[in-house]
């Protein structure tokens, strides 16, 4: 955990944004209060010029531009509903003036008393003396050869072993650690991962993501560019150290999700692992048709229902954000302590299929058929006592009842320090007014623990 205290410029400018934001409010509705238009385009404008500017703030890679942009269509709102209202030249220029030296002032002190806070700059970690990378030449339609990352990570002294098909991954990961190996890496899919960080965790040495996989979700939450996987091996020599919670099935660990229900039985399918999308097209429909009952799985909510038959069960190691936000599907923190489930049931696989819908949008947090929590274990039955389940993506059949258990700051990773700049403006989504008054009071920010 990084604690950030806030220093007495940022209290002072975590005030002088929050004065000039109220200033700036009051001044604008007050000029055009008499006209009901005016006054609707102007809310319109002001809540552009937030959400645009907190993007600027806050947010990484594309969406800081975009945040620009929309900060400017608010302000311009702003400015031309508030003259419309002015005759006077000299107080039309007035008006002008002052509108945007406050809407200077709010961006330039929000700026000043978060970012820094947004962006703690962790201490590089010591090398290991003998890092091992395996991996996976056929995953993610062959990111290793595309991206060369056996030459590179030679280049930086790691070990490199390559998987081949007849190789049991866990075993070249446990006869890694026997040729003395300080620290393992996977370049791979995120069931790969799992597999390796496994083993880490019982040797107690760090482990490294390499997103070298179809999709990658590991590595997205962990604030690593999928894009190139070749950058994430700075980490084997530049690479921050944390601990983040990892999680289990029956002693199984899985670094991201376990999957029950309609996905599962997808999974199952032969040819999932070559054309997931196209496989999940094609049974879809089927697997949620209107006769489809819903599968044999039951389990007990935070509030003791019981509930039998759900058509999807979805455990993940740390909640993932749902409805409508930016970073839907994704986890802005990897150190909760807490698996997040979300389970639908229903009478059809038709109804099913609406309520996934309508959880998209985020409209579903009244319904009794969906169920969202956290919890630090979770338990699914089922009648028959077996169910299928895919594990970071890997298809298996096992035995009920399955005991999940999140494992809080269990797996050691090391990631390369610009990781932690995608996971701080990450976090910035969740910040608001309320944080800006926390700083201006003296209060470090929520954001202190790493995602």
């Amino acid at each position: 955990m990084i604690v950030v205290e806030p220093t007495r410029t940022q209290r002072l400018a975590a005030w002088a944004a929050l004065i000039c934001a109220s200033v700036l409010v009051v001044l604008t509705i007050t000029l055009v209060i008499r006209n009901p238009l005016t006054l609707l385009v102007t809310i319109v404008g002001l809540a552009l010029i937030g959400l645009g500017g907190w993007w600027l703030i806050t947010e990484p890679g594309k969406l800081r531009p975009t945040g620009a942009v929309v900060a400017l269509v608010g302000a311009g709102v702003v400015l031309g509903a508030v003259l419309s209202e002015i005759a006077d030249a000299g107080w039309r220029l007035l008006a002008l003036v002052a509108v945007l030296a406050l809407i200077g002032a709010v961006g330039g002190g929000a700026r000043t008393a978060v970012a820094a806070q947004l962006h703690p700059k962790p201490p590089v970690a010591p090398a290991p003396k003998r890092p091992v990378l395996i991996a996976n030449p056929k995953s993610g339609g062959g990111k290793v050869d595309k991206f060369e990352l056996k030459a590179k990570a030679e280049a930086l002294g790691v070990e490199v072993v390559l998987l081949t098909p007849s190789d049991d991954l866990e075993q070249l990961a446990r006869d890694a650690i026997a040729r003395g190996a300080d620290c393992l890496g996977m370049a791979g899919g995120d069931g790969s991962q799992a597999l390796v960080a496994a083993v880490a965790v019982e040797k107690d040495v760090p482990f490294v993501c390499i997103s070298a996989g179809t999709r990658n979700h590991f590595a997205l939450d962990l604030g690593l560019d999928r894009d190139d996987p070749g950058t994430g091996l700075i980490a084997f020599k530049e690479g921050v150290e944390r601990r983040i919670d990892y999680a289990t099935v029956n002693g199984k660990l899985f670094v991201n999700n376990v999957s029950m229900g309609v996905y599962a039985t997808i999974v199952q399918e032969d040819t999932y692992r070559d054309a997931k999308l196209e496989t999940s097209k094609e049974l879809l429909p089927r697997l949620l048709g209107a006769e489809v009952e819903p599968f044999d799985l039951q389990f007990t909510d935070p509030d003791g229902t019981a509930v039998d038959g759900a058509f999807v069960i979805l455990i993940s190691n740390n909640p993932y954000v749902l409805g409508p936000k930016l970073d839907v599907s994704q986890r802005r923190s990897l150190t909760t302590g807490e698996l997040g489930v979300f389970a639908v049931n229903a009478r059809t696989g038709k109804e099913a299929a609406q309520l996934v819908a309508r959880s998209t949008f985020g409209v579903m947090n009244r319904d009794p058929r969906v169920h969202q929590f956290t919890a630090k274990t979770f338990v699914v039955t089922s009648h028959s006592g077996r169910a299928f389940a895919g594990i970071d993506g890997e298809a298996l059949d096992l035995e009920t009842p399955l005991r999940f258990e999140s494992r809080p700051a269990g797996l050691r990773i090391r990631v390369p320090q610009d990781s932690f700049d995608r996971l701080r403006r990450r976090q910035g989504r969740t910040l608001g007014v309320k944080d800006l008054l926390r700083v201006a009071l003296g209060h470090p920010l929520n954001q202190q623990e790493m995602a």
